[in-house]
């Protein structure tokens, strides 16, 4: 089986045992021994577990404290992103190794196996012998003789009938995609319902893939072939996206953000499917426009740099720390046309006049189901009570903030989740509440190559992750009649 790879999360070849290193049951280090990405990435996959933290944050902290070099920290990556994402399998394949199971094991100990399995099953290029004598010696230092013993025989085991690890061949077909795929099974049942099985097939393989790694172009300081130019000649291997005017998939080059470029403006980093929300919302030089709730800004500075500096975008979000953030990214970008501001979004009616705004984008909090392939984590949190409280919010933000558009105006609602209850059932349920309001017409150039997506939902544009190997996103256009 080949390795999955993490383009933007600093994935490197693995110098394989590494040099030793880890903590002590109770947190202490041990003395003059050096961190291993097997270690930062047990400590990240127990403190995800037991913390209910979000993986990407705390591997990111993880990170900066470990020292690693790039290579072993793109090994500690793919670790914990792979232990993540194939987890409910792993954890099916482990069960009958494990006498007393797994879930009497302490959390470390339990995620140590979980992440070697991973290395044993899903990696090819790490010798087996150096995953399995990594994982005993770090159970040495952190347990005792007895948790390391049963460590190696485990994984021993693991090895020895590695060809007999395979699913069985009737299952009924939600438990089969649920197990081969890795994901809850509700939420595949949910998937097939909605869309149907082979779909819903689709969408767990593709969150399994790595990411890929696409800017934003700020066309106010740079032209897409200027930077790709600035690209090419500094080696990386960059293209156009197909999906917006304004993106470039970056193929290789490492973490975006920490580069020259970013630094000085000309690109900021984000999804194609998200780059098109900007490009929905279609303001033009010297609208007013509305975006309610903004951070951390990156559609916020989209539709500002498309204005070409004129009019003005008004960011608005929940928590001033964040309403910071947006205005940190303008003033990175060069942006004088954005005025941020913090407060609940279903409270701006009172903050505006009524009809006040050409343009107001609803980029609602969500579930976030259609990010699963950048936050694995999500799908094992989430439950389906979470989707039902999620949609009363959204119900309650898109009647308050749709009096601020204008007549003839346009407000865009959009997610970042593939849930139809969230979606398109949403935005039809808006317009049998609020007859003013009409599906708009006209669609951005940039959707005319996505036909599948365009033409799943009657209202709106649903874009699946197997689509444009980008997030899953609902965008929806709509116009108050004037």
């Amino acid at each position: 089986m080949s390795a999955d790879k993490w383009p933007n999360r600093k994935q490197g070849k693995s110098s394989g045992a590494g040099s030793g290193g880890g903590s002590k049951p109770g947190g202490g280090r041990t003395k003059s021994v050096q961190t291993t990405a097997r270690d930062t990435a047990l400590q990240v996959l127990t403190a995800v577990e037991q913390e209910g933290a979000y993986s990407n944050l705390l591997l990111n902290g993880a990170l900066q404290k470990s020292g690693l070099s790039g290579a072993d920290a793109g090994l500690a990556t793919e670790l914990v992103y792979g232990t993540i994402s194939r987890m409910n399998t792993i954890d099916y394949f482990l069960e009958p190794f494990i006498a007393k199971g797994l879930a009497k094991l302490q959390p470390w100990v339990r995620n140590l196996l979980r992440l070697s399995f991973y290395q044993l099953y899903y990696l090819d290029r790490i010798p087996p012998h150096a995953a399995v004598n990594e994982a005993v010696n770090i159970a040495k230092r952190r347990g005792h003789q007895g948790i390391s013993g049963m460590v190696n025989g485990v994984l021993r085991n693991v090895l020895r009938r590695k060809e007999e690890l395979v699913l069985p061949e009737d299952l009924p077909p939600v438990k089969r995609i649920a197990l081969q795929h890795s994901h809850p099974e509700w939420l595949v049942a949910r998937w097939v319902k909605q869309y149907d099985e082979a779909t819903a097939e689709d969408i767990c393989r593709a969150n399994n893939e790595p990411p890929s790694v696409s800017v934003r172009v700020n066309r106010s300081r740079v032209s897409r072939e200027g930077l790709l130019n600035l690209m090419q000649k500094q080696g990386l291997e960059a293209v156009s996206s197909s999906m917006s005017p304004d993106g470039i998939l970056v193929e290789s080059g490492g973490n975006m953000a920490l580069t020259p470029w970013y630094k000085e403006g000309l690109l900021s980093v984000q999804d194609e499917s998200s780059m098109l929300v900007g490009e929905a919302v279609s303001p033009q030089p010297g609208m007013s426009v509305l975006d309610c709730c903004a951070a951390p800004g990156g559609k916020t500075c989209h539709m500002a740099e498309i204005m070409d500096g004129s009019g003005k975008v008004i960011a608005n979000d929940i928590h001033p720390h964040k309403a910071k953030l947006i205005q940190d990214h303008a003033i990175r970008l060069g942006l004088e046309n954005i005025q941020t501001l913090s407060g609940d979004a279903s409270k701006l009616a009172e903050e505006f006049e009524a009809e006040s705004f050409d343009r107001v984008l609803l980029d609602a909090p969500c579930s976030g189901l259609g990010v699963i392939r950048r936050k694995p984590d999500l799908k094992w949190a989430k439950t389906p009570g979470d989707i039902k409280e999620i949609s009363g919010v959204q119900r309650e933000l898109l009647d308050a903030v749709c009096g601020l558009v204008k007549p003839g105006g346009v407000l865009v609602y959009s997610t970042c989740t593939i849930e139809k209850a969230e979606n398109e059932d949403m935005v039809r349920s808006f317009l049998e509440r609020h007859p003013e309001f009409e599906p708009a017409e006209e669609q951005p150039e940039s959707w005319n190559h996505l036909r599948e997506a365009r033409s799943r939902e009657s209202v709106g544009l649903q874009i699946l992750p197997q689509d444009a190997h980008s997030d899953g996103f609902y965008i929806a256009r709509l116009v108050k009649k004037a």
